[in-house]
Parts: C-alpha cells; sequence; structure tokens
C-alpha cells in the first residue's frame, strides 16, 4: 500500500528485563478483569501480589503496553499533535446488518521473551475478524497495513469506529477511511463500552489462545495467530450469534492470513 516490502516489518518482539516481563503479563491479565483501574490500583494489585513496585514503574510500563483506565477522566487517550477527533456516532444506533459497522483496536501481546503488539479489524455485525497485524511497535504503519487489507478483501463499511489513540487519529489512517467513503466514528474519552465488540475479542483471544501458547518470535506468534482467528471465524460458536460462527453470519469464505517470510528477525 505504501510502497514497503512486507520484509521491512518488525517481527523480533520488543525487550524488557525478565522482571518488568513478568509484571507486564500480570498487569494484562488484570486489566482484562478491572480495565478501569489505573496505575494508583494496579500498584496496591501489585503489592498484594508480593511484587516490591513503585507507581512510577507501573505507570510507565502500562504507558508501554498501551493500558489505559476507562472512566470520564482527562487524558486517557492520547491522540497525536495536531491530529483531529472525530465524535462517537453509534450512540443508540441499532447494529443490523454486516458492514454497517467495523471496529480497530491495538492490544498488548507477552511472549516469553518480550512483547508485541496485535492490531484487529472486526465487523460488528457478525463479530468476524475482518484482519490483523503484529507489530513490535506502535506506529501508525501496521494498523494501516490491517486497515488495507480489511478494505481490499471486504469493501467499505458505513462507519469505522476507534479509540482516539494516535494510530488512528493520524490522518494516513483518517485519510484512508475518508477516501474509502466510511464515516469516521470515535469513542468518547476513556468510555470502555463504546468499543465493546473488540475489548471482548481481546478477553476471548488472551484466555483462549495467547496465554496458552508461547512463540518464540513474531513469525511464530503471526502462525500461531493466523490459526486461532481462522478457528475463531470459522468454528467458534457464539451465543450472541444464536450458536453460529462469525463466518456463518458473514457469509465469509474460509481464508488464511499470508505470513511474510522474513530471512532475518
Amino acid at each position: 500500500m505504501l510502497g514497503l516490502n512486507r520484509s521491512s516489518y518488525y517481527y523480533e518482539p520488543a525487550r524488557e528485563s525478565e522482571a518488568n516481563l513478568l509484571l507486564m503479563r500480570t498487569l494484562d491479565e488484570q486489566y482484562l478483569k478491572t480495565p478501569m483501574y489505573g496505575s494508583r490500583k494496579m500498584t496496591v494489585v501489585l503489592r498484594n501480589l508480593g511484587y516490591e513496585v513503585g507507581r512510577k514503574r507501573v505507570r510507565r510500563l502500562m504507558g508501554l503496553m498501551g493500558l489505559r483506565a476507562i472512566g470520564p477522566r482527562p487524558k486517557t487517550s492520547r491522540p497525536g499533535k495536531g491530529h483531529k477527533i472525530y465524535p462517537y456516532l453509534l450512540r443508540g444506533v441499532p447494529i443490523e446488518r454486516n458492514n454497517q459497522v467495523w471496529s480497530a483496536d491495538i492490544t498488548y501481546v507477552p511472549m516469553p521473551r518480550g512483547f508485541m503488539y496485535l492490531v484487529a479489524v472486526i465487523d460488528w455485525h457478525s463479530r468476524y475478524v475482518l484482519s490483523w497485524e503484529i507489530s513490535n511497535t506502535m506506529e501508525t504503519l501496521f494498523c494501516l497495513n490491517a486497515l488495507e487489507a480489511a478494505l481490499t478483501q471486504y469493501g467499505p463499511p458505513e462507519i469505522f469506529n476507534t479509540d482516539q489513540g494516535a494510530q488512528f487519529t493520524a490522518n494516513d489512517f483518517t485519510g484512508r477511511l475518508k477516501q474509502a467513503k466510511a464515516r469516521v466514528s470515535m469513542d468518547g474519552r476513556g468510555r470502555y463500552v463504546d468499543n465493546i465488540f473488540i475489548e471482548r475479542l481481546w478477553r476471548t483471544v488472551k484466555h483462549e489462545h495467547l496465554y496458552h501458547t508461547d512463540a518464540e518470535n513474531g513469525l511464530e506468534l503471526a502462525a500461531n495467530l493466523a490459526v486461532y482467528f481462522d478457528w475463531y471465524n470459522h468454528e467458534r460458536i457464539h451465543q450472541s450469534l444464536g450458536y453460529r460462527t462469525p463466518a456463518q453470519v458473514y457469509g465469509a469464505a474460509q481464508s488464511t492470513h499470508s505470513i511474510p517470510q522474513i530471512s532475518t528477525l
């Protein structure tokens, strides 16, 4: 899309000390249970578990992981300087059809010797995962790649919803949505429920897959996720979908995620 070879992607996990990786894994699991906890309460939780940590350290690690406490408080989302924030368009709107609303989000992925970030694009009506990408940085490029993959394969949605993070408020990202004639919607500050379907996806992916596998590098992680998301889309039934799979509701054919062949990591 941007004239870059896929071999330029970063598939080497980002590094931290073993002690910090253990703290980050614990923070990630706790955040899925209590997304309203900020660094102060997270510090108390870690201390109660026996970790000798200060709030400054916890705040830094949560920032590195992209974890922000939910709630109506200032600066819970961090748009880039000069980036435009769009209104939330979905309050009270019934979700009745495929491609009516898509959304995207980024989550932290723990690994044995580091960590990576995962972005996914999901269709709200069917819960179908349209595309995903991984990266060891939170730069906009891997989010753009996921967006482009979804648009190329499935065409544009009517509305595309994200949080107010810098990756999604970037002109390149919103500009691509406008080019596709999709309306841009953004969560209210700290409003976890505004993007609830993809938040539920992260909880499912982590509890059913990521916390039970140990990929050694980005390529192995990508291969594992390709298998999981294919199973999630085509075999995992959802009670909210009348015990059908996302693919049955979306009407999608079986597909696999393309894994780049990288000679060096």
